[in-house]
């Protein structure tokens, strides 16, 4: 698998060289970007393990679903059970994808009716996706529950005037996109509709039969402002899948094709006002989120589960004011049915304060507490501390520690699934720490950091003897490096890498799904009408399961390219297109699930 790393250094070794050829032009610097899924508004250069994605990016790598780009993130790592629509999970820094935390505009998306409490991103498309933020390690202080491994915050666009995008091409594929919006500064409404259909390629690699996907999703936003202290915002979403699935049959009972299929539909709505009052930047908001899930197999069943969320935050500074502080309370209500086999409450009253201070010039101090008091478990306090400092030469130093915490849940509370006397369950804890050190270029044109760090979790939860117990403990040490250049005024250029050990520490055996090594380049160029984007991805063999769902073995290693491009006729019309798989690589995500070997897709683009 070496050699799948080496060619990815490789592309990026040659892309550097690219500017010695190209048109000479002036390069822009890199901005300065704004995290916000800090709570409290940040640079990113004083935030360990934070990484920002934005539309201009999106718009470049033409990519349809956000499952694709999280995996260019050092320290994520994003496994499915197969192309289009299979089942997808979200690992940061080797933990399980149930402490992965995702939000959307600031709302819990995971599902309830899962048995891990696990968001499955592979219905997300990214026409609807304005910025993608990050948050690699523990950050209960800030989110509560779910929210060891890390945070995926993802805010939707707000649009103005007409877009639209139709693309088709293999495996029968069809994706399109319409939306129109208006906005001003003391209003907006907007609303959009995106979705995709494809005849796919077997889910089981051995597979013959295809299984066809099919997605949509709409939405609905607006704002208005009242006065120049009070402005009313409203998000309606709505989410579709139809995914043919493929499983374990009889008389062998390893993966093969199967008619089973997988319907889910979901509802999300958004009220809040914010307020200027008493010397802070108020915001009082209520989310509803509704689930229905259909399993038709031969062990049919369906899933409900809904969540709201009631929260008021007080802000008072900004992320270039010395001092800074924001103050927030919420109310937490979630509950599910596990296909008639029972149903609970699991809500959550929280309190938290996130701090930052800058004493002095060179030194940024920021601090976060939180306390949870989860209806039917003990309360829990989580915090965490971290430091920047400024040493001069565009180099930061930053650490951190931090704590956090995952309740059990509805489906291990319940003891589904169990054929032995439950156990009273404790909520799942876990420790992080990490040291970044970031460097900025003078011109401002390059940035690249590297963190080190390591996450301990305690009291995991795992299905033993044929029932829930708190038993297993983990440990994931590892170092995460990325640049950001910019090249030339036509040409940018970004690296990620990640070295991850994940272990069991009861058992000292490693984690499933967790490759020891990753990496991701991305070169992209643009010359007006021109534009194009090659994104090669890699990574070592990782353990896994066999098509037996039991036995243990291990995915070959594999290194992919991806290669999009577009010509701008006019000022409004844009024609796509990209190819897939340039390579035309043989590989899987996870093992006996299959993947596509090179597809092409064409498409045009109305932009106001």
């Amino acid at each position: 698998m070496r050699t799948h790393l080496f060619s990815l250094l490789s592309t990026a070794a040659a892309a550097a060289l690219l500017p010695a050829c190209a048109r000479a032009a002036e390069a822009a610097p890199v901005g300065e970007l704004i995290v916000t899924a800090t709570r409290l508004p940040t640079r990113l250069d004083l935030v360990t393990g934070a990484h920002v994605i934005e539309r201009d990016e999106l718009e470049a790598r033409q990519t349809p679903f956000l499952e694709d780009v999280l995996q260019t993130i050092p320290g994520v790592a994003v496994t499915r059970n197969g192309a289009f629509g299979g089942l997808a999970s979200i690992r940061i820094r080797g933990a399980s994808p149930d402490k992965t935390l995702v939000l959307i505009d600031g709302v819990p998306v995971g599902d309830p009716a899962d048995p891990n409490g696990t968001f499955d991103p592979s219905s997300l498309q990214s026409a609807d996706v304005e910025r993608i933020e990050v948050l690699n390690g523990p950050q209960g202080s800030l989110w509560g529950s779910d929210a060891i491994g890390g945070v995926v915050s993802i805010t939707t666009r707000e649009l103005k005037g007409i877009e639209a995008r139709v693309e088709g091409g293999s495996f029968g594929t069809l994706d399109g996109f319409v939306g129109a919006g208006v906005a001003a500064d003391r209003y907006a409404l907007s609303a959009s509709f995106s979705g995709l259909k494809t005849d796919g390629i077997s889910k089981a690699d051995t597979g013959t039969e295809k299984d066809p996907f099919k997605t949509a999703s709409a939405n609905l936003a607006g704002r208005l402002k009242l006065t120049d202290a009070v402005q009313l915002e409203a998000r309606l979403s709505y989410r579709y899948s139809d995914v043919a699935i493929d499983g374990f049959p009889p008389p062998n009972f390893t993966l093969a094709d199967t008619p089973d299929r997988d319907k889910s539909r979901a509802w999300q709505g958004d009220v809040r006002a914010l307020v200027d009052a008493l010397g802070f930047h108020q915001t009082v908001s209520f989310s509803d989120y509704h689930l229905w899930r259909h399993d038709i197999s031969s062990f049919p069943a369906v899933y409900t589960a809904e969540r709201q969320v009631w929260r008021w935050t007080a802000e008072h500074g900004g992320p270039a004011d010395p001092y800074a502080l924001v103050l927030g309370a919420e109310r937490a209500s979630t509950t599910a049915d596990l296909s008639a086999r029972g149903t609970t409450d699991l809500s959550t009253t929280s309190a938290f304060a996130v701090g930052r201070a800058r004493p002095w010039t060179p030194l940024t101090l920021t601090a976060s507490l939180r306390f949870d008091d989860p209806d039917r478990f003990q309360a829990r306090t989580t915090g965490r501390l971290a430091a920047a400092v400024d040493v001069r030469e565009g180099i930061t130093v930053t650490a951190s520690a931090g704590q956090g915490f995952k309740v059990p849940t509805i489906s291990e509370t319940l003891c589904d699934f169990c054929f032995a006397p439950p156990v009273q369950l404790r909520p799942e804890l876990a420790e992080g720490y990490d040291l970044r050190l970031g460097w900025t270029a003078p011109d401002g044109r390059l940035t690249a950091a590297v963190t080190g760090y390591r996450l301990n979790v305690r009291d995991q939860i795992a299905y033993v003897n044929l029932r829930y117990i708190n038993i297993a403990r983990t440990r994931s040490d590892g170092v995460e490096a990325e640049a950001d250049a910019r090249l030339t005024g036509s040409l940018r250029l970004k690296l990620a890498y990640a070295w991850t050990e994940a272990i069991d520490a009861t058992t000292g055996g490693e984690l499933l799904r967790v490759p020891r090594q990753s990496g991701a380049a991305s070169l992209f160029w643009t010359q007006d009408p021109w534009g194009a984007a090659l994104t090669v991805r890699a990574e070592t063999s990782q353990g896994d399961v066999a098509r037996d769902g039991f036995t243990r073995i291990r995915r070959p290693g594999f290194a992919v390219a991806d290669l999009a491009g577009s010509y701008r006729l006019n000022d409004q019309l844009t024609l796509t297109a990209r190819i897939e798989n340039l390579t035309d690589k043989r590989y899987e995500e996870n093992f006996g699930f299959g993947e596509p070997g090179r597809a092409v897709y064409v498409g045009v683009r109305l932009k106001p």
